[in-house]
């Protein structure tokens, strides 16, 4: 069986997640099922990361085994022609060695987007948050950094979430501001559940002045969701990119040149 890489981008304001629902919408299920008409064969694809409900791609990266022979243009050409108009695969690549989209991943990228005006989009609404407090971009990127290291994030993981551990290593988080627009950039080695989204609410409490810089670092020390600051909700929210080991053959995006040196020694 041959094991194929794909880059895919979707905007998740139409499905309930990435993963395969019995009753709703998700990218996971639109993906095997138009994979599978041009394999010809049932297709099982695994992800780098699993987003939520609303949550969009720019760069999920997908890997799945087929049985068929196919060029890998005709994975790309047939794959978009049996998908639907809000899910598209980007790049098509075979897989090197023991390549996995999830365990071989070194780093993810995940971009917020916060369209901070007094009055909604039209034409947004389902692509950004909406925040019509003035927020100060600068205090924020300011309170974020307390949170780059290796830290426990208790308090910015869903109560819910089934991750064994509440550690993650941040490597870098940058807020700043593009006209009527405030971008929260950040990567991690990983990401807990609704974890992005729970440090996107806390710095909006900081840039709308509620709450105090170090904040950010309060919440780290007492480790409880309980204290913590809102979801933020998912529109804003976008996996970037993921970030493999050099030898894989998958193509860096330039936001991961701002990653420290540790974390390249994996590569």
């Amino acid at each position: 069986m041959a094991r194929i890489v794909l880059g895919v981008e979707y905007d998740g304001s139409g499905f309930s997640g990435w993963q395969w629902q019995t009753h709703q919408r998700s990218v996971q299920q639109v993906l095997e099922q138009a994979l599978s008409k041009v394999a010809n064969h049932p297709v099982t694809v695994q992800c780098a990361g699993r987003t939520d409900s609303g949550v969009h791609a720019l760069e999920q990266v997908v890997h799945f085994d087929a049985k068929t022979e196919r060029d890998l243009h005709a994975w790309m050409l047939g794959g978009n022609s049996n998908l639907p108009d809000d899910v598209r695969i980007t790049w098509v690549k075979p897989a090197v060695a023991d390549f996995h989209a999830r365990y071989s991943a070194i780093a993810r990228f995940y971009r917020y987007v916060i369209l901070n005006r007094p009055i909604k989009s039209a034409l947004l609404r389902n692509q950004t948050t909406w925040q019509h407090h003035p927020l100060d971009a600068d205090n924020m990127h300011r309170a974020a950094q307390y949170l780059i290291g290796k830290h426990d994030f208790s308090s910015y993981r869903a109560q819910g979430c089934q991750s064994k551990s509440p550690c993650r290593q941040m490597y870098f988080i940058d807020v700043y501001r593009e006209d009527d627009r405030v971008i929260i950039d950040l990567s991690a080695n990983a990401f807990l559940h609704h974890m992005v989204r729970n440090i996107a609410g806390v710095l909006m409490d900081i840039g709308a002045g509620k709450q105090p810089l170090n904040w950010t670092q309060e919440l780290l020390e007492v480790k409880s969701r309980k204290l913590g600051g809102i979801t933020a909700p998912p529109d804003g929210l976008y996996l970037g990119a993921v970030y493999y080991p050099e030898y894989y053959g998958i193509s860096k995006h330039p936001v991961f040149d701002k990653l420290p040196v540790d974390a390249k020694r994996h590569d």
